[in-house]
């Protein structure tokens, strides 16, 4: 895949509907009876990254401040939704040991990769940083994680949304009308190559989450790190 004409289509496609006022409002974002919880392994960008994605967001801010907004605690980046987020999920009934173990398997010899977040793509549901990857080490990785988890009983809902080739990150969702929609559209196509640096994955992360990864719903199960190898 061409991630850069890949962001560049869904970008233009998107921000067509949205001046058109036709976006997708999340009705559940501040529901206190929103159930949906699933497992992912994921990666966080470096703080330094995050600071620069703030920054960003504070410019939006002041132009559409009732959005939903991604604190630096809950930005992340999919390597994979091991099971996606559904009503009822019982994670006391799932064989931790055996995804983290799986998992491992499928991570070994590429600890060590970089991504850039640089520019700005769109859904009709929100706004993404654009990530991509310094080499195919990451795809790789989901490549073995859907080899592996086809030939396992586990549960599990590899690709049941989209298959995932992207690394990018949402930052912002639509949780109202916008107010100002030719001041949020024109930030957005002056940002739209902004740069946010590149990180390098010091670990992966496998946790319990809600639909939005909100801090205080995600439950670490297991960093993956040189040191937390299974032996």
């Amino acid at each position: 895949m061409n991630l850069e004409l890949h962001y560049k289509k869904l970008y233009s496609e998107s921000i067509d509907k949205i001046s058109k006022d036709d976006y997708e409002i999340d009705n559940l974002i501040d529901s206190d009876s929103d159930n949906r919880f699933g497992i992912t392994l994921l990666v966080r960008p470096s703080a330094d990254v995050k600071e620069k994605i703030q920054e960003f967001l504070n410019k939006i801010k002041k132009i559409e401040p009732d959005q939903y907004y991604y604190p630096n605690s809950d930005i992340h980046i999919t390597v994979m939704s091991i099971i996606s987020c559904y009503e009822g999920f019982d994670i006391s009934k799932t064989d931790l040991p055996r995804y983290i173990e799986l998992i491992e398997k499928c991570l070994t010899g590429e600890r060590d990769l970089d991504i850039t977040l640089k520019g700005i793509t769109a859904s009709p549901s929100g706004i993404m940083v654009r990530g991509f990857m310094e080499n195919g080490g990451l795809n790789n990785i989901r490549e073995r994680l859907r080899k592996e988890f086809r030939g396992s009983d586990l549960e599990q809902s590899l690709d049941k949304r989209y298959s995932i080739q992207t690394a990018h990150s949402t930052i912002i969702r639509f949780r109202s009308q916008l107010t100002y929609r030719e001041r949020f559209l024109k930030t957005l196509e002056e940002n739209i190559d902004h740069d946010f640096g590149t990180f390098r994955i010091g670990k992966f992360e496998l946790v319990y989450n809600d639909w939005y990864q909100r801090e205080r719903y995600v439950r670490k199960i297991w960093d993956f790190t040189p040191e937390n190898d299974v032996v």
